[in-house]
C-alpha cells in the first residue's frame, strides 16, 4: 500500500510545535494510522510470520549466529551500552518463547538506560551514533506486551528523559554528543525522537511527551527525505559526495524509517521516495577495479578500497523496497551487491536481514557495460568518466557544480585519473584528524586545481579545527557551475566556470574545460584572470609517487599504471616538484604532518608539480595533455600546440588517430574537436555550450 506524502508534509508543517510540545488536540491526521498494538517498531504481528520464516529458512544460519551472540552475553551484564544486543535477545525470545531471553532483554535494557544517564552525568556522549539506542527502543517495543506495566513505565520515562537531555537545547557541553540535523548523516540524537515516540505512543507512559517526540521525529525524517531527494536529483547519490559516508551509516536513516513506517501503519512509502532506488548508480560510477574508489572528500587514502561492510545490506535494502517499482535500477543494485563480500551484520542492526522479505523479487543483475561513457551527477557536483568497465580501462572524475558541502573540500575543478593505478590523485588524508586535514587536505592546494596567490588572503575554514594558512586556494566549497557537458562514443567534454569559488578580491575569471578522449587521453584547458597582474597562478598535478620532469613533460607511476603530462601553455612554463619526506603536505610555507601514530600510505601522495608562467600576467592560459596507460607505455604520443586567432589547442597523434581539440581564448567557453583515422573522419564538431541531460541510468540509446 502506498500513501501520498504531499498532504502529510503540509500537515506536518502546520503542526509546528508550540513551546516544543504537541497536545493530543493537535495530532496530525497521519497519527491515526499508527496501529495500537505491539510490536510496531520494525515488525508487527502481521509481518512476523514472514520474518520468522526468513529466520527459519534462508537466513537460518544467520539466526544461529545471532543466537550464539546472545548466548555469549554474561548472565549478569555490567552497566554498559547493550543497546545493539537488546533487540537480538528480544528476537531470540520471539523465536523460541524461552523466558530467559525475555529476562535477558529486560536486563540489557536496564543496564543500557542506566549507562546512558551515567554518561550524560559525566559530560560524555553515549555514542556518536544513535544506532544502539534506536535498537534498545525496538527491543522495548518487541517485549512490550510481556513485561509488567510498572517496569514499562519506569524504563520508558527514563529513556524519554535521556532523549530530552541529548536533543538540541538539552544539557549543554556533552563531549562528542552528535545532535546534528537532517542535512548531515542523520545518525545522531535527533533520530531518537521518532523511535521513542513510536514505541510509547498512547501507552500512558508519558503520552504528551511521546506524541511530541513522535510528531517531531516524523517531521525531521520527512525533512531528511526531502533533503536527500534534492541532493540526489534524478541521478542517484547521497547527502555527501564523500563515498565513505554515503555508503556507510548514511542510508540506514532512510531505510529504517521506511521499515518502521510500514510496521507502524502498514503503508509502503519507499516508492514515494524513489531516489533511493538509484543508490547503486552512484556507487557504480564511483567504483574502480578491485573494489576501489577515487577517494573524494574526507577519505582516508590508505588502500583506496571502497567501504564495503554495509554495502551488501544497502543493496539488499534497495532490492527489498524497489524490486516491484524500479526493476531496472534494482538490477544494477544486484550487480553492485555481487561486487562486495556477502556480509550480514550479527551485532549492529543484526536483526535487519530478517526484515528483507521482498529481496527475492529482484531481477537478474544488469551488465554495467550498458552504461554510458560518462555520468554527470549535477546535484552531487561530480562527473565520472571511463573508457569501459574492465580492469585495465581508464577512469576519471571531475568536480564542479553541486549543492552539497558535507565533507566536500575546496576543490572546484579538481580531476582524478585511475588507470591500473592512482595516477592523478587527491592528496592528504583525514586519518587521525590532525591539523593536516583542515590546513592542507581540505584546501585547494591538495587538489589538481589552479591556485591564485593573493597576499594576506583570509583563510578558508573547515570543520576539523582552526585553519592557519591560505595558499592561493578557493574560499567556497560550492558555487562553481557546469556550463557544458556532453558524452558519446568518441569523447566526453566538461566545461565549468569556477570563478565564484575564488575570492572576488583576487579572481575575475577561472574556467576549466576538460576533454576525455577514450581510451587514454585528456586535454585540460584553463583560463585564469586575476584582479592584479602580479598575483601568481599555479597549475597543480598531484601524484602518488615521485614524478619525473623533463622540460615540459611530467611522468609518474603508481600501481601498474603510468601517466604522462605535457604542458603546452604557458610558453616557457616553469615546472617545480614539491614533495617527498618532510614536504608531502606543504601549505603556507610549512609541512602539515600526519597525526601521531598514523603511518604514511602511498595514496596520501608524494607531493605535487606546480606549473607557472615565467613572468606574471593578469590573464594566464594553461593547456595540458595527459596520457595514461600501463607501465609498458614507454613514451607519450606526439603532442603539439595549435594556435589560431582567438583560439589555442592541442594536436595528438595517437596511433592511427589524429585528435585536434581547440578552445576559445576569450568570451564564452567554446571550442572544437576533430578526430580522424586516416582519411576517415570520426567526429568533427563544436564543443557544446549546453549540458546534456541525463536521468536514471542514462543508458545509451
Amino acid at each position: 500500500m502506498s500513501v501520498s506524502w504531499q498532504g502529510a508534509a503540509v500537515v506536518c508543517m502546520v503542526t509546528l510545535l508550540i513551546g516544543g510540545m504537541a497536545s493530543a488536540q493537535e495530532r496530525p491526521e497521519w497519527v491515526s494510522r499508527i496501529r495500537g498494538d505491539h510490536p510496531r517498531v520494525f515488525i508487527n504481528e502481521d509481518t512476523w510470520p514472514e520474518i520468522r520464516a526468513m529466520a527459519e529458512g534462508p537466513l537460518a544460519e544467520h539466526f544461529e549466529k545471532v543466537k550464539a551472540r546472545v548466548d555469549d552475553i554474561p548472565a549478569e551484564p555490567e552497566v554498559a551500552d547493550w543497546g545493539d544486543h537488546a533487540p537480538l535477545a528480544a528476537f531470540v525470545y520471539r523465536m523460541t518463547g524461552e523466558e530467559r531471553y525475555l529476562d535477558l532483554t529486560r536486563t540489557l535494557l536496564d543496564r543500557t538506560v542506566e549507562f546512558c544517564h551515567a554518561q550524560i552525568a559525566a559530560g560524555k556522549a553515549v555514542n556518536w551514533y544513535s544506532r544502539s539506542r534506536i535498537s534498545a527502543l525496538a527491543a522495548f517495543d518487541w517485549i512490550f506486551d510481556d513485561v509488567p506495566e510498572d517496569w514499562r513505565g519506569q524504563w520508558g520515562r527514563s529513556m524519554l528523559d535521556h532523549i530530552a537531555d541529548v536533543q538540541p537545547g538539552g544539557i549543554p557541553d556533552i563531549h562528542r554528543c552528535n545532535r546534528s540535523g537532517h542535512t548531515t548523516g542523520f545518525y545522531g540524537t535527533q533520530t531518537l525522537l521518532w523511535y521513542a515516540g513510536l514505541a510509547m505512543f498512547d501507552e500512558g507512559i508519558d503520552d504528551e511527551r511521546a506524541l511530541d517526540y513522535l510528531v517531531r521525529g516524523h517531521d525531521k525524517h520527512i525533512a531528511l527525505l526531502e533533503h536527500r531527494r534534492a541532493a540526489t536529483g534524478d541521478d542517484g547519490g547521497s547527502a555527501s559526495p564523500t563515498l565513505g559516508y554515503a555508503v556507510a551509516a548514511y542510508p540506514w536513516a532512510e531505510f529504517n524509517f521506511f521499515h518502521t513506517w510500514e510496521s507502524a501503519t502498514g503503508e509502503r512509502i519507499a516508492e514515494d521516495w524513489p531516489y533511493l532506488g538509484l543508490f547503486a548508480n552512484y556507487v557504480m560510477w564511483n567504483y574502480l577495479p578491485g573494489g576501489r574508489e577515487f577517494g573524494y572528500g574526507d577519505a582516508q587514502h590508505t588502500d583506496g578500497i571502497m567501504a564495503r561492510w554495509d554495502m551488501y545490506m544497502h543493496m539488499a535494502q534497495v532490492m527489498h523496497f524497489y524490486s516491484e517499482t524500479q526493476p531496472e535500477w534494482v538490477a544494477l543494485s544486484r550487480y553492485v551487491q555481487a561486487l562486495f563480500p556477502e556480509y550480514l551484520p550479527d551485532r549492529y542492526w543484526g536483526f535487519a536481514p530478517f526484515l528483507l522479505t521482498r529481496m527475492h523479487l529482484a531481477p537478474e543483475p544488469m551488465d554495467p557495460g550498458e552504461l554510458p561513457h560518462a555520468r554527470h551527477f549535477d546535484t552531487m557536483g561530480q562527473v565520472f568518466m571511463r573508457s569501459g568497465s574492465g580492469e585495465h580501462d581508464t577512469y576519471a572524475s571531475f568536480t564542479a557544480g553541486g549543492i552539497l558541502r558535507q565533507h566536500r573540500h575546496y576543490d572546484n575543478g579538481n580531476f582524478c585519473i585511475y588507470r591500473d593505478g592512482y595516477l592523478a590523485i587527491d592528496s592528504g588524508t583525514r586519518k587521525g584528524n590532525s591539523d593536516q586535514l583542515q590546513n592542507y587536505y581540505a584546501q585547494t592546494v591538495a587538489h589538481n586545481c589552479v591556485l591564485i596567490d593573493m597576499p594576506d588572503e583570509p583563510v578558508s575554514n573547515y570543520w576539523n579545527g582552526p585553519v592557519h594558512v591560505q595558499e592561493g586556494g578557493q574560499y567556497q566549497q560550492i558555487g562553481s557551475e557546469v556550463l557544458g557537458f556532453e558524452t558519446g562514443d568518441h569523447y566526453t567534454y566538461v566545461a565549468a566556470d569556477l570563478t565564484e569559488a575564488y575570492r572576488p578580491e583576487k579572481c575575475e575569471l577561472a574556467t576549466r574545460q576538460f576533454v576525455f578522449v577514450p581510451p587514454d587521453h585528456f586535454v585540460v584547458f584553463d583560463r585564469v584572470r586575476s584582479t592584479q597582474p602580479d598575483y601568481r597562478k599555479r597549475w597543480l598535478l598531484h601524484t602518488a609517487r615521485e614524478p619525473r620532469i623533463e622540460g615540459s613533460l611530467i611522468a609518474a607511476d603508481q600501481g601498474e599504471g603510468r601517466l604522462f603530462c605535457r604542458t603546452l601553455l604557458p610558453a616557457g612554463a616553469e615546472l617545480t616538484a614539491i614533495g617527498g619526506e618532510g614536504q608531502r603536505f606543504m601549505a603556507g610555507g610549512r609541512n602539515w604532518p600526519l597525526a601521531e601514530g598514523v603511518e604514511f600510505e602511498e595514496l596520501m601522495g608524494w607531493g605535487r608539480v606546480e606549473v607557472s608562467a615565467a613572468e606574471p600576467a593578469a590573464e594566464q592560459l594553461f593547456l595540458h595533455v595527459i596520457q595514461v596507460g600501463d607501465q609498458s607505455l614507454a613514451a607519450m604520443d606526439e603532442t603539439g600546440l595549435l594556435e589560431a586567432e582567438g583560439a589555442v589547442g592541442a594536436r595528438i597523434e595517437a596511433g592511427e588517430r589524429t585528435v585536434e581539440v581547440t578552445f576559445a581564448t576569450d568570451g564564452d567557453m567554446a571550442g572544437h574537436i576533430r578526430m580522424s583515422a586516416g582519411e576517415r573522419v570520426l567526429t568533427d564538431s563544436d564543443l557544446t555550450r549546453q549540458v546534456q541531460p541525463q536521468s536514471g541510468l542514462a543508458k545509451p540509446e
